[in-house]
């Protein structure tokens, strides 16, 4: 995965409008959906477009997404990222990943259950290809045990995708690292 930033496809300036129901983010403007989908943002039901938390906490993050609940009152960033983080503690961290990635130039996806993982295409090949790699978070501090972690990298290879581990540091930033499984004879 390189780490030079480039551009993705541009959204228009213009926001979109979205709205929570039942804890789910759903831009309803069948209009704009090409829009969103082109540039790997989340996923039909029915006739609206459903975003993960972490997508539509980076389109409130970015300025492009104006979000409200019923009966009109604006959402903020600060009141979905707590929403987010009480239905799933790790939702901060999936969020960080994203915004990084996403600033980088990459489509993400949603993951495999490996924890925080998530899909991350090559650049240009969205949706035409599959993503090449599954980008799971380690947080700074955190201890996880090796045979989690071995598990894991052997399951992304079964699928043929190349594992990357996203270390969190206290600040904030991300650190990627390629890990691939060795052996080493006697």
């Amino acid at each position: 995965m390189e780490t030079s930033p480039a551009p993705t496809q541009k959204l228009e300036e213009a926001n979109f409008e979205a709205v929570l129901e039942d804890g789910k983010v759903f831009v309803s403007d069948k209009s704009r959906f090409g829009e969103l989908e082109e540039s790997g943002y989340g996923m039909k039901e029915g006739k609206r477009l459903l975003l993960k938390d972490y997508e539509a906490l980076y389109l409130l993050y970015a300025q492009k997404l104006k979000l409200t609940e019923p009966p009109g009152k604006e959402v903020s960033f600060q009141e979905l990222s707590e929403r987010a983080e009480r239905k799933s503690k790790e939702s901060w961290t999936r969020f960080i990943i994203y915004r990084d990635l996403r600033s980088r130039g990459y489509i993400v996806k949603e993951g495999f259950g490996f924890g925080t993982d998530l899909r991350v295409y090559e650049r240009g090949d969205f949706p035409r290809k599959a993503a090449k790699y599954v980008v799971f978070a380690l947080d700074e501090g955190i201890e996880t045990g090796v045979d989690d972690l071995l598990k894991s990298v052997k399951e992304i290879a079964k699928m043929g995708k190349e594992a990357i581990i996203a270390v969190i540091e206290r600040r904030g930033e991300v650190i990627y690292y390629k890990i691939s499984k060795a052996r080493f004879n006697k």
